[in-house]
């Protein structure tokens, strides 16, 4: 199969959300790292459209925006891995918690990626190399990235109130945890789209002392390794036990 063409930046959850779906899916991708400053790499997109990712291109089909995405890929690849479940409670539950990653879950994670000095130099050094940019490009977003990175967080703790952001991620953990309950996965024992969008999300965080507030709750861990397995391997340690 022709690999799917995806243009991300490497710290942006919603791009981490369509890879997590296209690994589930068992889709071959390849990716693009974009420009944050003058996203040269992004594809023609329809006139009026943000430039902005992720951004999907395959066989001639160009898709802008993570649920888009995932809808695409559900139906262009229904014969792979489907994660939208058959029963209409599930199936709904899993678009709501699709949702709440979209319109929550995101909005937080980039308060504990760039919330002090030292987490926004981390991750702008995590954006330039991961990204095959110039020398130039590469040491304007080493230098200025920080301090964009920075902003973006204290604007987000603005927007949302105020607080601290690390227990605002936890009190986002403890909705997710509350869907993961007993099962192995967020809507029951198999995998849905809940889990692609959720995990998708979290994996952003993995380099980031953040990241510690999954680890240090068993179930989630447990789900988190879960989920990554079957994203690596395409079973569940469950299944290989």
């Amino acid at each position: 199969m022709t690999p799917i063409t995806l243009y991300q930046f490497e710290l942006c959850p919603f791009c981490h959300k369509t890879k997590a779906a296209m690994d589930l899916k068992h889709l071959p991708y390849r990716k693009v790292e974009v420009n944050p400053y003058s996203k040269k790499e992004l594809p023609e997109l329809p006139e009026g459209t943000p430039r902005k990712v992720p951004v999907v291109q395959f066989e001639g089909d160009t898709v802008q925006d993570s649920t888009d995405i995932l809808a695409f890929l559900e139906e262009r690849f229904n014969d792979s891995q489907t994660l939208l479940p058959e029963d209409p409670t599930t199936r709904q539950r899993a678009q709501e918690i699709e949702d709440w990653v979209d319109t929550d879950l995101t909005q937080v994670l980039p308060t504990v990626i760039y919330g002090t000095w030292g987490e926004a130099a981390k991750a702008a050094q995590v954006t330039a190399k991961t990204s095959n940019f110039g020398p130039l490009a590469n040491v304007m977003v080493r230098a200025g990235g920080s301090l964009i990175m920075h902003q973006i967080a204290k604007r987000i703790v603005k927007k949302r109130g105020g607080g601290n952001p690390h227990e605002m991620l936890s009190a986002e953990l403890d909705r997710l945890e509350g869907w993961l309950g007993e099962n192995d996965f967020v809507c029951g024992d198999s995998i849905s789209l809940g889990d692609a969008a959720a995990h998708g999300a979290l994996t952003c965080i993995k380099e980031f002392p953040a990241f510690a507030r999954i680890t240090e709750r068993p179930r989630l861990a447990a789900w988190y390794d879960r989920v990554a397995d079957v994203r690596a391997h395409g079973t569940t340690a469950a299944a290989a036990a």
